[in-house]
C-alpha cells in the first residue's frame, strides 16, 4: 500500500510561483508513476503532468507546458509540481496520484493511490 500526502498549496497573486509536494509512504518501485491532476469547481479532475519514478521522464498537458514542471526526489520519496507564472485560471484543488502498475497513459484517473488534495488560489 502507498499513501500520498500533499503539501504546499495556498493563495498567491497572478504571476507568482508555487511548489507543491507529494510525499509517498510505502514501497515505491522504479515503475511507479506519479501524476498531478487539478479539479476546478464543479468539474472533473484534469490531468496536469506526470513523472516516471525510475527514469524521471515527464509528460505534460498542453495547457501547462512551459509553466509547470514535475520532478521527484527519490531519496525523500517526494514528487513536486513547480508552478510558475500562475494565473487566476489555475485556481483549483491540486491532487497527486500514484500507480505502481505500468500504464498505457498517465492521463486516466484510474490511479489506485490519491493524495488528499491541496487548494491553490491565484488572485489578480
Amino acid at each position: 500500500q502507498v499513501q500520498l500526502v500533499e503539501s504546499g498549496g495556498g493563495q498567491v497573486q497572478s504571476g507568482d510561483s508555487l511548489r507543491l509536494a507529494c510525499t509517498a509512504s510505502g514501497l515505491i518501485f522504479p515503475s511507479f508513476t506519479m501524476s498531478w491532476f487539478r479539479r476546478f469547481p464543479g468539474k472533473e479532475r484534469e490531468f496536469v503532468g506526470s513523472i516516471n519514478w525510475g527514469s524521471g521522464n515527464t509528460y505534460y498537458d498542453d495547457s501547462v507546458k512551459g509553466r509547470f514542471s514535475v520532478s521527484r526526489d527519490r531519496t525523500k520519496n517526494t514528487g513536486y509540481l513547480q508552478m510558475n507564472s500562475l494565473e487566476p485560471e489555475d485556481t483549483a484543488v491540486y491532487l497527486c496520484a500514484g500507480d505502481s502498475r505500468p500504464r498505457t497513459t498517465p492521463r486516466g484517473t484510474n490511479y489506485p493511490y490519491w493524495g488528499q488534495g491541496t487548494q491553490v488560489t491565484v488572485s489578480w
